[in-house]
């Protein structure tokens, strides 16, 4: 009997063990369900990709059967991915790489797998936009900035890039000035203290143009740096491009306030101490339309140079119609080599304030003012040496002074031809140096040499006849320069031994238009 009752307690006892370990498997489900249940997958919020442009998409996973693998899939676009929890991590990021490739609704769906098989899923929604290229500056550059290749930016007004701040911009961008008179002229001005960084190429070079223009960059890119719709004699369609800096001037008043900028605005002061300043490199840029008025005889040049010093680089330029000057110097040290200007309406080259550089290697095609005005200092002298002006190609095509000196004016000049020639209906010269030549001659330590010619062989009369010129370098140059040999005639450019390598401009809109080669340059 007290085995039986033993047997029968014992029974009980592992009975009542038996529910009690099946109550608690029924309060957590079978066994091992905990790590069982499929993986979370959080995608991120939705976000809006322009065309070509890649973005990170982070993707929250929890897996409480431990990560094993993800896989990815998309729309419109492509996806990778780039980084992924650990396997038999429980939790994580999985981060995807994805770049869109058409415009539209785009998605990246993802996919992952944890340590069971257990898989989950979740789509990340995108708006895949087409890559914005045209950009509306409106306010002073203030921070480094780049404009990029490809695109273009319209000025709304007058920007400066202020001091402290760097402006890049590509090459093969395109920079288009709004057009505006006054107070409202478009102009981009680089302040003493911000730079510029301005390097195009010959394959790609920068266009700063009016709105008017509609030259895009891909044009630029495919090698055609010419207008489609303007002529490459219209002028004053917006303002143009100033560099100011901390290099010295002379002036009567210093710092000055430059040409064609409001002297209300403090960023266009220029002048210094610092003879070696720094205001960036530009190189292979083309200019075009502008010298738009601000005011009674106060337009914006191409390209002003206020206070510029001789860290700065400025090479490979283009001038095409503008209004005022094609380049013009305010006292600094800067030197500038292989510049083209065509169709300016006024000086082709201006020096004042006792501009301490060179210019080496130019060609001037048909200028309306002068050639060369050459201004002197305008202040107390600053000991400066004076400029050189050497290796200069000038076809005049129109009246107006070859050379403009004043009796003060610090320049040596030397290695210049001058061809077309101008000839009034009556058969007389129509350009000729200007009447301060005398006085300039008498100066100490400068001087003009080693002048060439072509002379016209035909004029148009009044009666639009063309009739046989007769005239001699005595027309057009002082006599002093020819009893030194310091100008002499040469028949034709073929003879020419002075003048600008005419093949370092290729790039150029004039060379591609086929006007140096109509004027026999190439």
């Amino acid at each position: 009997m007290k085995i039986k009752s033993l047997l029968t307690h014992t029974a009980s006892f592992l009975l009542v063990l038996a529910l009690f370990v099946s109550c608690d498997d029924d309060d957590n489900g079978p066994t091992g369900t905990e790590n069982n249940a499929p993986p979370s997958v959080t995608a991120p919020g939705s976000q809006t990709v322009e065309i070509g442009q890649s973005v990170e998409l982070s993707f929250g996973v929890t897996a409480d059967g431990g990560y094993s693998s993800s896989e990815v899939s998309a729309t419109n676009g492509d996806a990778s991915i780039s980084s992924e929890p650990e396997t038999g991590a429980t939790s994580g990021d999985v981060v995807v790489d994805f770049t869109a490739n058409t415009a539209g609704a785009g998605s990246v769906e993802l996919t992952v797998t944890d340590g069971n098989g257990n898989s989950e899923e979740a789509t990340a929604v995108l708006t895949l936009v087409e890559e914005q290229k045209t950009f509306t500056i409106t306010d002073n550059i203030t921070t480094d900035t780049t404009w990029e290749t490809g695109k273009i930016y319209i000025l709304a007004g007058r920007i400066a890039v202020e001091s402290g701040a760097t402006l890049t911009i590509e090459g093969g961008a395109v920079v288009k000035g709004e057009a505006g008179t006054g107070a409202n002229s478009t102009a981009l001005l680089v302040a003493r203290g911000g730079t510029l960084n301005a390097n195009g190429t010959a394959d790609a070079p920068i266009i700063f143009t009016s709105v008017a223009d509609e030259i895009t960059p891909e044009m630029v890119a495919n090698g055609n740096f010419q207008s489609p719709n303007l002529d490459p004699d219209v002028q004053g369609l917006w303002g143009g491009v100033l560099i100011l800096g901390n290099a010295p001037i002379s002036a009567s008043e210093e710092p000055a306030s430059i040409e064609g900028i409001p002297s209300t605005d403090e960023n266009g002061l220029y002048g210094g101490d610092d003879p070696a300043d720094n205001s960036g490199s530009i190189t292979y840029i083309s200019i075009r339309h502008g010298g738009t008025n601000i005011g009674e005889g106060n337009e914006i040049n191409g390209l002003s140079m206020g206070g510029v010093g001789t860290g700065t680089t400025i090479e490979n330029v283009e001038i095409v119609a503008n209004q005022d000057d094609g380049l013009e110097w305010f006292g600094g040290t800067v030197n500038v080599s292989n510049v083209l200007v065509w169709n300016n309406g006024d000086d082709a080259l201006d020096t004042d304030q006792a501009w301490d550089g060179t210019i080496s290697n130019a060609v001037l095609v048909n200028p309306a003012g002068s050639g060369l005005e050459l201004d002197g200092p305008e202040g107390s002298d600053t000991s400066q040496d004076g400029h050189l002006m050497q290796n200069i190609t000038v076809y005049k095509g129109q009246p107006g002074e070859l050379i403009d000196v004043d009796d003060n004016t610090d320049v040596n000049i030397s290695d210049v031809l001058f061809f077309g020639l101008p000839v009034n209906t009556d058969g007389s010269a129509a350009s000729s140096f200007s009447s301060d030549y005398p006085d300039y001659a008498a100066q100490s330590g400068f001087a003009i040499t080693n002048l060439e010619a072509v002379l016209p062989s035909t004029y148009t009369d009044a009666d639009g006849n063309e009739q046989q010129a007769n005239l001699s370098l005595s027309d057009y140059f002082p006599q002093s320069l020819i009893d030194n040999n310091e100008v002499t005639e040469v028949s034709d450019l073929g003879s020419a031994t002075v003048g600008a390598d005419v093949s370092v401009f290729g790039w150029t809109w004039a060379s591609q238009s086929g006007a140096l080669s109509q004027l026999g340059l190439e």
